[in-house]
């Protein structure tokens, strides 16, 4: 049986008594803590935070617990908010070109039930998945793109993310440039996957470019999309060392091994709502 809680993330401007003030009020409906986080951005003295707490005893009940924070904190603090209950599963959708390491790392840890989430359909500008997805009985949605396509195809895309209420998406190495009417859907719930060479390396093989100049670190860096390619609020990033002795085979091995880590990493903070985007930076509650 999962254990029943809420999770509220925050952000305001700083000011003497919010911690106690949020507690207080916790602890006034027999809320029981179990995670508190918090920080402040000191350049422009704004305040973050997220708590946890039990709902077994809790007063209020969930229905009724945004219109009461709204009424005791939100509107007085001049807060924004994100509320959630842990009982409740998310719904991800899986975007896949043709590469294949991310998305059989995604359902490893999707089937070992390693994420309390639930995926409603694999979309793809390509048919090399499809055959994986019905395997595991998701279902598998065929979106072929192209520059005098694309619009239509993004449009059927929201209609069917809406008809199947989904909460956010994760680009497992799907090889599109979403629109900017396409992102502005979700907002902050878009999560990518690249490598590191970006920009230094940007464009065809950026493996063999990075061989040829004899680096010696590779990485990858998962983040939440916008408008500006790759440029979107950082959530995970993480590197590893490579040395002369390393071909260009070796350097995509290590690469594709950090994008799964990095990747994965990324959507289990996204799940565990550690994540408050702030401007074009992310605070993460770890």
């Amino acid at each position: 049986m999962r254990r029943s809680t809420a999770i509220l993330l925050v952000s305001c401007p700083d000011q003497i008594g919010l911690i106690h003030t949020i507690t207080e009020f916790l602890s006034r409906h027999n809320g029981n803590i179990v995670q508190l986080n918090e920080h402040v951005e000191r350049p422009d003295n704004s305040f973050f935070f997220r708590v946890e707490w039990e709902l077994e005893h809790f007063t209020i009940p969930k229905s009724e617990l945004a219109k009461e924070l709204e009424k005791a904190l939100f509107s007085k603090y001049e807060m924004q908010w994100q509320l959630y209950f842990t009982d409740e599963k998310p719904r991800m959708a899986v975007f896949v070109s043709e590469s294949s390491h991310c998305i059989y790392d995604i359902f490893s840890r999707y089937f070992s039930d390693e994420w309390f989430v639930e995926i409603p359909a694999i979309l793809s500008n390509h048919r090399t998945h499809e055959a994986l997805a019905q395997k595991y009985d998701i279902p598998f949605y065929h979106f072929p793109m192209s520059s005098e396509t694309k619009a239509d195809q993004e449009r059927f895309q929201l209609e069917l993310l809406g008809d199947l209420k989904v909460d956010f998406i994760v680009l497992a190495r799907y090889m599109q440039i979403l629109t900017p009417e396409f992102v502005a859907n979700f907002e902050n719930k878009i999560i990518n996957i690249h490598h590191s060479f970006l920009p230094a390396f940007a464009g065809a093989k950026p493996y063999h470019r990075a061989f040829e100049r004899g680096v010696k670190i590779i990485g990858a860096t998962s983040h939440y999309v916008t408008q500006d390619l790759d440029e979107g609020p950082i959530i995970e990033q993480s590197v590893a060392k490579v040395s002369h002795k390393d071909t260009v085979d070796d350097l995509k091995t290590k690469g594709k091994d950090i994008e799964k880590m990095v990747l994965s990493r990324a959507i289990s903070l996204h799940l565990q709502r550690r994540v408050l985007v702030h401007k074009n930076k992310t605070i993460v509650f770890e």
